[in-house]
């Protein structure tokens, strides 16, 4: 394996209070040795903003961008199906019960083989009638057991009960059709990765290709918090997001930090971002930025870290003595890990990871649901447009891409970037095999189930079901104090009890009314359903 020192990344996102001094990533994966391509003013056309007859290509262009794509040998084709792919982290799985997850448009079920003491990934059906088996259970001899008749399958795919079958008859349950598929699978950083076919053959695949490693997620002395999201736009447009800085002060303006010019344009501050890209391979591209690095290794991964000062890099230009001013705030530099999951056209899944090694306090006292609920609005607040870019560039066609999109700038060097390495090396699009017609996308539901945070993160999520549930239960006892607080108050005799008293119970009765009230909004809004509005900001 090779071993990448992780540079400061070009997005500064969710995470900008982290700070670290170095990161180095492990990957089973061989990287040329990459040649910058560099963008001086010579590369760039001139463009008249209010004249009529401006040209509509693009003036932004990657060296040879402007060149037929050219073949590639077979062996540095991207294989979508020859990759491991992230399905959950651990954390936010319950080993007493069978998950059900879609990844690479493919349907898994995720459980907990207590026998072999490690997480298994089936395919989601009974070999007997199809059906589901993450709506099945795990019985008391640790096996998984498909509900709808009671099949049970040991962690090597086998069947090892069949109810119906007659105890002196033939052994049924040990037939090759009994089985059920099994997918190869490891956990690696605490996160569940499984290889997207149970061709025999693959078996010990493991023990040749292995997931991308982060080695300061299995640091004792880093600490980090872990966030996931299904999100209903594609994989290739969430890397496009990810891979786009210009829109974090636009798309997430009052959310997200981000570093403010000395002569601001506008109310949120945009500004040229100066980006260059390595040489684009198989294996993905570095992109250079004035902070530092980001690292796209395909299929998944893109993770980088933001360089930030002690106070605000506006500062440190600004200071008198510009030395003893770093020194007093060192530079930090947040590690940001991105694992882009394709789920089926037009869904995805998002896991978000940021190691740091100080303020270990800080996640000791603070509850992941909360972490979470900050997350889920810079989600909520691209997520629209997301979608509704994705569809039209769908009408276009994807091979239309640049002839739609117009993107002048050298902030759109990842992007386009990103869409080089897909049409050359990866088929324009994630490889669904024959499980899904390419050119149909899902219809654009109701706004608020679109946005629905309930079944794309809490479900899922065992901190934030975990407060929810507690929550609900406090909006039920607000509930029903303020009515049993009255009738004790009206059934007490006079004498009884003091006017003082009784006035008391009333007012504490009206007040858990009221707070039930707010507690019932503020469930809705935090773990529901919380519409972003870009003009009222």
């Amino acid at each position: 394996m090779e071993a990448l020192k992780v540079p400061s990344p070009v997005l500064p996102t969710l995470l900008v209070t982290n700070q670290m001094s170095k990161h180095i990533f492990s990957l089973p994966l061989t990287h040329r040795q990459p040649r910058i391509t560099r963008f001086s003013n010579s590369k760039f056309k001139k463009f008249n903003a209010v004249s009529p007859s401006v040209s509509t290509e693009p003036a932004f262009l990657l060296e040879e961008e402007e060149e037929e794509i050219e073949s590639v040998d077979k062996d540095e084709k991207f294989d979508w199906l020859s990759q491991w792919y992230a399905v959950m982290p651990v954390c936010d799985l319950d080993k007493r019960a069978p998950h059900g997850k879609k990844v690479m448009g493919l349907d898994v079920v995720v459980w907990w083989d207590q026998n072999e003491d490690s997480w298994k990934v089936f395919d989601d059906r009974c070999p007997h009638r199809l059906a589901p088996l993450s709506e099945g259970r795990i019985d008391q001899w640790g096996r998984l057991q498909c509900v709808y008749h009671g099949w049970c399958f040991g962690g090597s795919g086998d069947c090892k009960l069949i109810p119906q079958a007659a105890l002196d008859g033939p052994p049924v349950h040990t037939f090759q059709k009994a089985c059920v598929a099994v997918y190869p699978s490891t956990v690696q950083n605490g996160i569940v990765w499984f290889w997207p076919n149970t061709d025999p053959k693959h078996k010990d695949i493991l023990t040749l290709k292995k997931p991308p490693y982060i080695p300061e997620l299995d640091d004792p002395s880093f600490t980090y918090q872990v966030f996931a999201r299904d999100l209903a736009y594609g994989h290739e447009i969430l890397f496009e997001n990810l891979l786009d800085p210009a829109h974090i002060p636009y798309a997430h303006y009052g959310i997200l930090g981000a570093p403010q010019p000395s002569v601001k344009l506008d109310q949120e501050g945009g500004r040229p971002i100066d980006i260059n890209v390595d040489k684009i391979h198989t294996n993905g591209f570095t992109s250079n930025h004035r902070n530092g690095k980001w690292h796209f290794v395909p299929p998944c991964l893109l993770y980088g870290s933001v360089t930030t000062f002690g106070v605000n890099p506006v500062n440190v230009a600004k200071s008198a003595n510009k030395k003893d001013h770093l020194a007093q705030n060192p530079p930090s530099q947040p590690l940001l890990v991105f694992i882009a999951v394709p789920v089926s056209p037009g869904n995805s899944r998002l896991i978000i990871v940021s190691p740091r090694h100080w303020d270990a306090w800080i996640d000791r006292i603070s509850f992941r649901w909360m972490y979470h609920i900050a997350q889920n609005l810079v989600m909520d607040s691209d997520l629209y447009i997301l979608h509704v870019g994705e569809k039209k560039v769908m009408q276009a066609g994807l091979s239309n891409w640049r002839n739609v999109c117009f993107v002048p700038t050298k902030s759109d060097a990842c992007v386009v970037a990103y869409r080089k390495w897909l049409n050359k090396y990866a088929g324009g699009q994630v490889d669904w095999g024959e499980n899904f017609d390419l050119s149909y996308l899902p219809p654009t539901p109701p706004r608020e189930q679109l946005m629905d945070r309930y079944w794309t993160h809490v479900v899922n999520c065992s901190s934030c079901s975990a407060a929810y549930k507690g929550l609900k239960a406090l909006k039920v006892s607000l509930q029903v104090f303020p009515f049993a607080a009255v009738a004790i108050a009206a059934a007490i005799k006079e004498g009884m009890i003091t006017n003082v008293a009784r006035t008391t119970l009333v007012v504490v009765a009206v007040f858990c009314f009221v707070g039930s009230k707010w507690l019932s909004h503020y469930i809705y809004e935090k773990f529901h359903y919380h519409d972003y509005n870009h003009a009222a900001r």
